[in-house]
């Protein structure tokens, strides 16, 4: 990476994303938040209404206890005719005496009192309609007494029971409107003499609900009264009257005692929904306030943030665009110079311009790179002075080693008096001769195949029952370049050392082929093998323990020269010319013979004359 992207990449890192980590976070824990602060205010919210409609019914049930306790209901239901106590319809309750006027006149002129009526117990008559309204037939005693709701009342013994709308539409009617139903008693025989209903006004509630004072971020909340079934008694609204909760919610809700708060879609929107419920009563307040309402806040600061955020990324690009580059211009373009260095190009020069310490780093760069090449110049003359010694001493050791086992065995066969093999055997070393004297280095894998079968052809006429031998190359790869005298040394070692004492017959297995770009030339034979710690003393550039005493060097070093310095000199000439990826890979087993891999790069003649 460049200074100019360093100093970029600093400052994104530095500043913008550390922005923008503090403001994601920041805004995700405000946005969390919301749902927590704005469920604390929804409970006081709804507490607040509840308190106001527990206090409109506690109103209402003072109302009917007055009523009881001042002998209104009584009378009404012990008159002879139940329908003249109609307060609206009949003109007699005139003569009714000064506090059952000032009761009647207290229920006809209550701003929630819609219509009231008594059930006589002891009589067969329908109801005693104390004041009634238009389009109401109230349900008929008879049926009443069918109903569960009869037996609450009998049992609650004079306490209210409040019904909610569409709880039970015979007894209310179609009309949202909340009743109350109570058990009304002698209060001189304490004798259960009837049933008080008296039906509230949907205004009065809807008081509640217009009276509440909503801060800026609730505008957009709806409140619900719902029954423990999830049945929507109340909507201030009129939207939701009389559906369920479980049309517009996607999960099931509990209506618990405790106060509880989720966020949930409703209606398809998503919205934190609050659940409280009523003291005394089989109903919850709930209010619904749209998710959007609550975090528009949130949002608009995260769109300015984004803005501002933006606007710094643009300035920084823009900083880095006209005022970095006039500064790390030259840097940069003497780092591609120092690349292609890298690269191995010691011809590259920086131009040289300007009047500043750039100036001088462009000079300093190409005094360097002049300086460079001239050691490289002599390093490399060195080298190759070296390298061509250690080359011909390799060699050196390799031929006369050859030269005398095979004078060796001429001189045998001539004692031997086998004058037709002594001049095969002449012969084959002529050909071996004429090839290793030629004043280069590498040949061509026939040439070397050559070589090596002249030479086994040459052991075959002395050790003719000890071994047999078998090359198996395939014929394009005729033409890959070899280092001479590679092959030989390997075959000889198997010869000399791992057929040596065998009782059967010992066999030598030559194979080539291409793997990944590289010649491979495996000898095989399936002679005596070697142990571990023979393996050990071919293993590459290994260097000599300090630690070992002068006999112990002394014997290590007269074991290599007498079973390895064949293997160890081609091993070190072909790292030597190829590099250290190439050379010798022996795997050696007692028993089971030895393989030797020798690896080399794969190319023909052409492609190293090019």
């Amino acid at each position: 990476m460049n200074l100019r992207n360093k100093l970029f990449t600093a400052f994104l890192g530095l500043i913008i994303i550390p922005l923008l980590v503090l403001g994601l976070f920041t805004f995700f824990v405000t946005y969390n938040s919301i749902e927590k602060k704005y469920s604390q205010q929804a409970e006081y919210s709804l507490k607040a209404i509840s308190y106001s409609i527990l206090n409109a019914f506690e109103e209402l049930e003072n109302v009917t206890v007055s009523g009881i306790t001042s002998s209104v209901f009584t009378t009404a239901l012990m008159a002879d005719d139940p329908d003249s106590q109609d307060y609206i319809a009949n003109s007699k309750q005139l003569k009714l005496n000064a506090t059952q006027r000032s009761f009647r006149n207290l229920l006809y002129n209550h701003p929630g009192i819609s219509f009231a009526f008594l059930y006589n117990m002891n009589r067969e008559t329908s109801h005693v309609p104390i004041f009634t309204k238009e389009n109401f037939g109230a349900l008929p005693f008879s049926e009443f007494k069918k109903s569960h709701l009869y037996e609450e009342v009998i049992q609650l013994n004079g306490a209210p029971k409040w019904v909610a709308p569409y709880e039970y539409p015979e007894l209310s009617g179609m009309e949202p409107v909340f009743s109350q139903m109570r058990v009304v008693k002698n209060m001189e025989t304490f004798r259960k003499e009837g049933i008080l209903v008296v039906q509230i006004k949907r205004l009065e509630f809807e008081r509640i609900f217009r009276n509440l004072t909503l801060p800026n971020n609730l505008q957009d909340t709806s409140f619900l009264l719902v029954n423990d079934k999830g049945l929507i008694l109340f909507d201030p609204k009129e939207v939701n009257d009389g559906k369920n909760m479980s049309e517009f919610l996607e999960q099931q809700v509990e209506y618990k005692s405790e106060y509880q708060s989720f966020k949930s879609k409703f209606d398809g929107e998503e919205s934190v929904v609050s659940i409280h419920k009523l003291d005394g009563h089989p109903w919850s307040l709930v209010s619904v306030t749209k998710w959007d309402s609550l975090s528009k806040e949130v949002t608009s600061f995260a769109k300015w943030f984004i803005v501002i955020l933006g606007l710094c990324l643009v300035t920084a690009i823009a900083f880095n665009k006209f005022f970095m580059n006039r500064i790390t211009g030259t840097i940069a373009v003497i780092i591609r110079f120092m690349r292609r260095v890298e690269d191995g190009d010691l011809t590259a020069r920086v131009e040289e311009k300007g009047e500043d310490e750039l100036l001088l780093l462009s000079k300093g760069f190409n005094d360097l790179m002049d300086r460079i090449n001239l050691l490289f110049d002599q390093i490399r003359n060195e080298q190759r002075q070296k390298t061509e010694a250690h080359m011909r001493l390799l060699q050196a050791q390799i031929k006369p080693h050859f030269l005398f086992n095979t004078l060796e065995s001429i001189n045998v066969l001539a004692v031997q008096n086998e004058g037709r093999k002594v001049s095969e055997m002449v012969y084959r070393l002529a050909s071996i001769l004429r090839i290793s004297i030629q004043d280069k280095e590498e040949i061509t894998l026939e040439e070397e195949l050559k070589y090596l079968n002249s030479y086994l052809e040459i052991q075959k006429f002395r050790f003719e029952d000890v071994f047999d031998y078998e090359i198996d190359v395939p014929k394009e790869l005729l033409s890959c370049r070899i280092l001479k005298l590679t092959l030989q040394p390997l075959v000889e070692n198997s010869i000399q050392h791992g057929f040596e004492g065998i009782d059967y017959k010992g066999k030598i297995v030559v194979k080539a082929w291409s793997d990944r770009g590289n010649l491979i030339v495996q000898v095989e034979d399936n002679g005596l093998g070697m142990t571990s710690k023979q393996l050990s003393g071919f293993e590459y550039m290994k260097q000599e323990d300090k630690n070992l005493s002068q006999q112990e060097t002394s014997d290590l070093k007269l074991n290599q020269e007498r079973r390895g310095l064949g293997i160890r000199s081609v091993a070190d000439r072909i790292r030597i010319q190829y590099g250290e990826g190439y050379g010798l890979f022996i795997c050696s087993s007692q028993p089971g013979g030895t393989i030797i891999h020798c690896i080399l790069p794969n190319y023909d003649r052409e492609e190293r004359t090019t």
